[in-house]
């Protein structure tokens, strides 16, 4: 059962139009640009979760988890948009947005959702959504993470990462109730999407790296200290490894790990103020 309500929240300003530095993230081109390359999956990547989990809309029968739909879609629906804008500053900025998306969009719509079957996309969008919720607590669960961050690029992934939070077990819960995806459907989506979220958005982070001019040796020193800060023991996949391999287990569910710590910290902050920068710095605040 969830922890949280799940709150569609629209029409958010970050500032995203400001002066946000090219490196926003301490100046460290990789890791701007690591993150810089997810937003470029997220419009696509967004389209695609929804178009799964309404394939099973008309099955469902619980008023709770259809109430859930709703809310999830209009969620989802909102971080498409605000990407969208997040991603007009890396188009000014020279990086070809419309070809990044364009072969997103191709590898959702044009291969996964013309040749497998519902059940396999609804496994695959259950295993992303696991994924980004587990990612909320790797980005701002320990302060140290995004510390050098824009506090506005760091609002928005808050915001995004909060949301996630909420409606977590909404495509798990369409995949075992309606669906009825069998375990062994449910680990191999997991498998796939985590070796095509890696290898998708590390591809897109070596070209923005060379769209910023950077030479083959500049290239090879970041990209070595870029995996080591992702991988490293203690690193930020590598912190939240536990919590990422609970997905594996015969009788996992995503709110058997309970809420967020900080979680209550970024909701009452955004309620008071109804202003999302704020809700990101309380959040960053109470990272550990």
């Amino acid at each position: 059962m969830s922890d949280h309500t799940i709150v569609p929240r629209e029409r958010l300003d970050f500032g995203l139009d400001g002066d946000i530095p090219r490196h926003w993230f301490g100046g460290h081109p990789f890791k701007s640009r690591f993150f810089d390359a997810m937003s470029t999956i997220f419009p696509e990547g967004e389209r695609y979760f929804i178009a799964c989990v309404r394939d099973f809309r008309d099955q469902v029968s619980d008023p709770q988890l259809k109430e859930d739909i709703q809310h999830f879609i209009r969620q989802e629906a909102q971080h498409g948009m605000v990407h969208d804008q997040y991603n007009r500053r890396l188009k000014a900025q020279g990086i070809d947005v419309d070809r990044l998306e364009g072969i997103t969009r191709h590898l959702l719509f044009n291969i996964l959702r013309k040749h497998l079957p519902r059940k396999m996309t609804l496994a695959e969008t259950a295993a992303a959504e696991h994924m980004t919720a587990i990612m909320a607590h790797g980005f701002f669960e320990r302060k140290e993470v995004l510390e050098h961050a824009d506090p506005r690029i760091r609002a928005m992934y808050a915001w995004h990462a909060m949301e996630e939070i909420e409606h977590k077990a909404v495509a798990f819960d369409v995949m075992q109730k309606v669906a009825k995806v069998g375990y062994l459907r449910r680990v191999w989506a997991m498998v796939v999407v985590t070796l095509g979220f890696n290898v998708h958005s590390l591809l897109t982070t070596r070209y923005m790296l060379k769209v910023d001019g950077f030479g083959r040796w500049e290239r090879a020193r970041l990209w070595a200290q870029g995996l080591w800060w992702l991988y490293k023991p203690g690193g930020l996949y590598m912190s939240i490894l536990g919590h990422y391999l609970q997905y594996y287990k015969p009788g996992f569910h995503p709110w058997h790990q309970g809420q967020m710590r900080s979680y209550q910290r970024w909701l009452d902050t955004f309620n008071q103020t109804g202003n999302p920068i704020l809700a990101g710095e309380a959040l960053h605040a109470a990272g550990r």
